[in-house]
């Protein structure tokens, strides 16, 4: 098989640009007359606007971004005294008002002593607030948050 004998599939010509007037594309190859675009190898970097101030400059900037991740509601160990349930976890607490939904992270914080044994289940709580349920007679439980219900 020779050079000139291979078989080459159907394809649309290129249109050789600026290669003389009556090319099609010639003289000046779709460039416009003179500047910087028409030169060869000028690329302005993204965003270039001659001189100008550019656009993603020109706009204001927004502060701040907003956070996915749920913020930890705080429950104090005088506010369990207020409480009927022996067992105390986020359903309780959701219950009793204390906290706005019992699928969000819970801490127990010390302010007040606690005059009841109590059992305290919840995503988290300061060494005071453990020192204090334990010095009451009750025990405190790390659990993990309850996830929602999914909606299928």
């Amino acid at each position: 098989m020779k050079y000139h004998e291979l078989k080459v599939a159907a394809h649309r010509k290129t249109k050789r640009v600026g290669r003389g007037i009556s090319a099609g594309q010639g003289k000046t190859a779709g460039r416009g007359t003179k500047g910087q675009k028409s030169r060869a190898g000028s690329t302005a970097k993204p965003g270039f606007a001659g001189g100008q101030n550019p656009l993603m400059q020109q706009l204001p900037k927004l502060p701040g971004f907003k956070s996915f991740k749920l913020k930890a509601e705080n429950v104090f160990t005088d506010q369990l005294n207020s409480l009927n349930d022996l067992t105390i976890t986020a359903n309780e607490l959701a219950k009793a008002g204390l906290i706005s939904s019992p699928f969000i992270y819970v801490k127990l914080l010390f302010r007040g002593e606690i005059t009841k044994k109590i059992e305290v289940q919840l995503t988290g709580a300061s060494d005071s607030a453990i020192n204090s349920i334990q010095q009451a007679g009750g025990n405190f439980e790390k659990v993990p948050r309850i996830s929602r219900p999914s909606k299928k």
